[in-house]
């Protein structure tokens, strides 16, 4: 799990604890856990407490966002760290338009994924 600075907590709208994310996926906390150990979610330490939390904008209609794990696995590949990724994803793109988060919740996952694979060129 990564700690981040405060310009890319600052991206990131809004977080979800793994307590919040298991009620609303309807699975336990330690499944929530499992998906972040797989990559399928990037945590991070926040706040006083340092909780681990998760981008809301990750998990929609009851599941993890569509496209979100394949996304994860080409900037992983591609040497991304989390605190990089999460950059990344939640930084405005005037030609997507709007943000990979936002393309992938939106179901533009296509343009997501091919825009991160040229990342590796």
């Amino acid at each position: 799990m990564t700690e981040i600075d405060t310009k890319t907590d600052a991206l990131v709208p809004s977080w979800l604890t793994l307590p919040d994310i298991a009620e609303q996926l309807g699975v336990e906390v330690t499944r929530v856990r499992q998906l972040v150990k797989e990559g399928q979610l990037i945590a991070v330490r926040r706040g006083e407490n340092r909780v681990l939390q998760v981008p809301a904008d990750f998990i929609g209609d009851g599941r993890v966002v569509k496209g979100l794990a394949g996304t994860l696995t080409l900037l992983k590949d591609d040497g991304f760290t989390d605190e990089e990724m999460l950059e990344w994803l939640f930084t405005p793109d005037p030609t997507l338009p709007g943000t990979p988060a936002q393309a992938l919740r939106e179901n533009r996952g296509t343009e997501v994924k091919r825009r991160a694979q040229a990342l590796a060129v």
